[in-house]
């Protein structure tokens, strides 16, 4: 009889990355699926990246995610991408097929699966404002755009970052798409179906901040989304159910793009539930 102490490890890139909860989740699910797999936190430094990822072939890992500041970077690196983190031009997924780095996207599409599971929204034919063009913001609009939106608006306070992304949607997909100038609070369009603030804005330890977005624009029937996991229930998300609209936390989505990444790793269906109370315990 052969006894096998190895475990098949996964884990994170970043810096930093001492405070990443993702460990709890993976781990949990490993667990829950009886899994020999471990998932880790590296700190993994810019100028060392390159180091890194071919750590993974030669220490045969069996998948990375890729957090700030590797997800653009990352991609050099890379033998071959989906065409969703093409068109995001970023990837947080990484899978080892033999000697192949195989990049995803996640983000997107675990805003996708919070919205149509917890929030019950088809996005289909929705007009849809997006707070900010960083790296959430661009992976969830496009996301949306690719699933048929109908239109986007990027609000953001720059206009370089938010006018690419805006001219991507038109000229890649069939939703329409504008970039808006973020300056003080924003006023919603008044028919907004679907606002998601895709900055850290409200993120702990600042909790009392809040994007900047005219409250009294904010009407019932809207879904107003936080990419924010910490708090779940963020000083933006509060105002907006005083305001009479429906709220979809941050949580979500951090769940379901790590549960996206835990089937592309392992072949196997995602404990969702294990995961979500994971980290649910941890922000609580």
């Amino acid at each position: 009889m052969t006894t096998n102490y190895r475990h098949e490890i996964v884990g994170v890139f970043g810096d930093p990355v001492d405070e990443n909860p993702a460990i709890l989740m993976f781990e949990a699910a490993f667990k829950a699926k009886g899994l020999r797999w471990r998932y880790q936190n590296f700190h993994v430094r810019a100028e060392d990246l390159g180091a890194a990822m071919a750590g993974i072939r030669a220490m045969r890992f069996r998948g990375i995610n890729l957090t700030l500041p590797h997800k653009i970077a990352g991609l050099r690196y890379l033998d071959r991408i989906t065409p969703e983190a093409a068109l995001i031009g970023a990837v947080n997924t990484i899978v080892r097929d033999g000697d192949a780095l195989i990049g995803a996207n996640t983000d997107g599409k675990g805003f996708l699966m919070a919205l149509k599971l917890n929030a019950n929204l088809d996005p289909t034919g929705k007009r849809v404002v997006v707070l900010g063009a960083g790296g959430a913001a661009r992976a969830i609009a496009v996301e949306l755009a690719l699933a048929g939106v109908r239109r986007v608006t990027i609000a953001n306070r720059t206009a370089q970052r938010g006018e690419a992304l805006a001219q991507l949607i038109n000229d890649k997909t069939s939703a329409q798409a504008e970039f808006a100038w973020w300056r003080g609070d924003y006023t919603l369009p008044e028919d907004t179906d679907i606002v998601v603030n895709a900055t850290g804005i409200g993120l702990f330890p600042h909790m009392d901040d809040k994007p900047g977005v005219n409250m009294d624009s904010i009407k019932p029937g809207m879904l107003v989304c936080d990419v924010v996991p910490h708090p779940p229930r963020t000083r933006f998300l509060i105002e907006a159910t005083a305001k009479g609209a429906k709220t979809l936390d941050g949580l979500g989505m951090l769940v379901y793009q790590g549960a996206i990444a835990f089937t592309i790793w392992t072949g196997q269906d995602a404990p969702v539930d294990v995961m979500r109370q994971a980290l649910a315990e941890v922000f609580a």
